[in-house]
């Protein structure tokens, strides 16, 4: 069956992103650091709980990405991630596949060794594209999240 991204022509489809530009959260997302207390050199992860509006789904392609602002506290082993790096399952529903976003998405980091005590704010991103197959209209789409962490004066210890 063909996407009904590909269904839409291109002039309706424009005229849903500007339409929608307006920005109409259809993701919410729910972020937090797991610990919540870290020290420099240690690791920890972001989780991310992602809930859709009913009806609503997201598609698998193009990209689904989550990024980072750059936060000299902590550090990622890459810039962004994709549905695939996450590894993020997809689902056949009425014949169409979208991102199965029912489990947390974990991303893990490190705290670094310059980090400075106190808290700290991470802030990211989720680039998506949503579609609704009752109302037949698809959308790009960008939902921002924030998430606190605290960070102790010492390393952690390595080994006995």
């Amino acid at each position: 069956m063909t996407s009904p991204i590909r269904r839409l022509p291109g002039a309706l489809c424009l005229a849903l992103l500007s339409l929608f530009s307006v920005q109409e959260d259809f993701l919410k997302i729910e972020a937090s650091i797991v610990p919540r207390k870290l020290s420099r050199g240690e690791e920890g992860a972001v989780l991310l709980k992602l809930s859709l509006h009913e009806g609503i789904a997201v598609s698998p392609q193009p990209d689904f990405t989550i990024e980072f602002k750059p936060c000299a506290e902590v550090n990622f082993p890459k810039n962004f991630y994709t549905a695939t790096d996450l590894e993020i399952e997809t689902v056949v529903r009425e014949e169409e596949e979208s991102l199965d976003l029912e489990k947390a998405i974990r991303i893990p980091f490190t705290i670094s060794l310059e980090a400075k005590k106190g808290s700290h704010i991470l802030e990211g991103r989720v680039r998506y594209f949503a579609r609704s197959r009752e109302e037949g209209w698809c959308v790009k789409n960008t939902a921002k999240f924030f998430v606190s962490f605290s960070t102790r004066p010492g390393a952690v210890r390595k080994g006995p």
